[in-house]
């Protein structure tokens, strides 16, 4: 019985590492958004405690050099929001760009896979076909042999 052998078989297994190096990368650039995404998170928690701080003095006994402070604690937090809020946009376009490339890479991986699978499709038909032909010479050679009389 002959045996299938894929003569592209190394390019897949290229491929097929491939994508196993962008699933990593899109795992670190996802990774990276969620941090990021945190980081974001937590600036606004701490810019409603200030607000909250502000509010509670402004209630109580007045002491502006705390509530100048306050404020500008509070205008601090915001620029520093609006700062965090590009790293996000631009941990949001890394994570774009290696979807985009992962993408690519499983899609390539996916083209020399069915190509395998129609090599292996045409091996079964030309197996087939060899097997059809032997039972064919098998069967023409014992019909043309004269029958052994007795």
């Amino acid at each position: 019985m002959a045996k299938f052998v894929y003569r592209m078989q190394n390019i897949l297994e290229l491929k097929r590492k491939m994508e196993d190096q962008e699933k990593i990368a899109y795992t670190m650039a996802a990774n990276a958004l969620k941090a990021e995404q945190d980081k974001l998170t937590a600036l606004y928690v701490r810019r409603a405690s200030y607000e909250k701080q502000l509010e509670e003095m402004m209630h109580g006994v007045i002491d502006l050099k705390r509530i100048n402070q306050a404020r500008n604690s509070i205008n601090a937090m915001k620029s520093l929001i609006r700062d965090q809020m590009m790293n996000v946009r631009k941990a949001e376009k890394a994570l774009d760009i290696e979807r985009a490339k992962l993408d690519e890479v499983m899609k390539d991986r996916k083209t020399h896979e069915k190509l395998r699978e129609k090599a292996f499709e045409v091996f079964k038909q030309d197996l087939k076909a060899e097997e059809v032909k032997e039972i064919d010479q098998l069967t023409s050679y014992t019909h043309s042999i004269p029958p052994e009389e007795e």
